[in-house]
């Protein structure tokens, strides 16, 4: 499933295209995703011009100029595709995907149709994505889907301290704890994995003990803060980790590539990489999901 890097990489791919790009005609294919399409959605969309493609968490956002958004869950398989013969594209323009869609296939089932030619098609096989309108007038923290997110990891509203409060009466595992969007976004099970082993940190731990009894982060929690930073910089630049599901919006497959980077994940019974431990990347189970770490310096 997509995780933050991924869905970035997505961002940084469709908005040069369509930022600024009025909406001539929506067609919905079938009437429902994961969840049914919003009613009238493609009323209320066509004619529209949008602003800014943004993203929240997981989320990507589609920013109109009336201050409505149409919202985006990419879910297990769902990818965008941009067509047009006036349109050109430059390295580094991505799509989640590894099936080109153009609009006519099977699985394609949102099609936003722009003024100046171009196409973008949601193609989605598994139907585990959505795609859902927050009117002009409702807010953010109003919204069901972005009112119980955490703050972004990347951003000013995330720090030691403020993880430190989320985790001080916690009981449950680190790795449980950091996979929860109420307390940090965008953060899924490979990047999880890789940032508690360059933190040294097992991911059995209790949440609660990398708090200090004053309620300040403990230097493992800052440790811990610092590599999600670095490891979800390092999948951006990377183009995302999910190879088999990327290409480019012009049907380029240059992206993907921070597997190579991988310390733990997928490495079970293989030599842990940190120079100075002796250990093997073990695997076990958390929450019906797997769990990959060294038991020799992941404490």
């Amino acid at each position: 499933m997509p995780e933050l890097p991924e869905v970035e990489t997505v961002r940084r791919g469709l908005s040069p295209h369509l930022d600024g790009n009025r909406i001539e005609k929506i067609e919905i294919r079938r009437p429902d995703l994961r969840f049914p399409f919003p009613p009238n959605i493609a009323e209320e969309l066509t004619g529209q011009v949008i602003d800014e493609v943004d993203r929240r968490g997981k989320y990507l956002l589609f920013r109109m100029e009336n201050n409505s958004i149409l919202l985006n869950s990419l879910g297990m398989s769902g990818r965008w595709t941009l067509t047009g013969e006036k349109v050109s594209f430059t390295p580094g323009t991505f799509a989640h995907g590894a099936v080109i869609g153009t609009g006519d296939g099977p699985h394609d089932h949102f099609v936003m149709d722009f003024q100046n030619g171009l196409r973008a098609t949601y193609t989605d096989a598994r139907r585990f994505g959505y795609i859902h309108l927050i009117k002009s007038g409702i807010s953010e923290d109003e919204d069901r889907f972005l009112r119980v997110l955490g703050p972004e990891p990347l951003g000013p509203n995330f720090d030691a301290d403020i993880l430190a409060q989320n985790l001080r009466n916690r009981s449950s595992s680190i790795k449980n704890t950091l996979l929860d969007q109420g307390v940090v976004v965008g953060l899924g099970n490979i990047y999880v994995n890789e940032v508690l082993n360059r933190s040294g940190v097992s991911p059995r731990r209790v949440s609660s003990s990398l708090v200090k009894k004053n309620g300040k982060p403990t230097p493992r929690l800052e440790l811990i803060v610092d590599q999600i930073r670095e490891v979800l910089s390092e999948a951006i630049d990377a183009g995302g980790s999910t190879l088999q599901d990327f290409r480019g919006v012009s049907g380029d497959d240059d992206l993907g590539w921070f597997p190579v980077n991988f310390r733990v994940y997928g490495r079970e019974g293989e030599s842990c990489l940190k120079p100075e431990c002796s250990g093997f990347v073990r695997r076990i189970v958390q929450s019906n999901r797997s769990t990959f770490y060294c038991p020799t310096c992941q404490r």
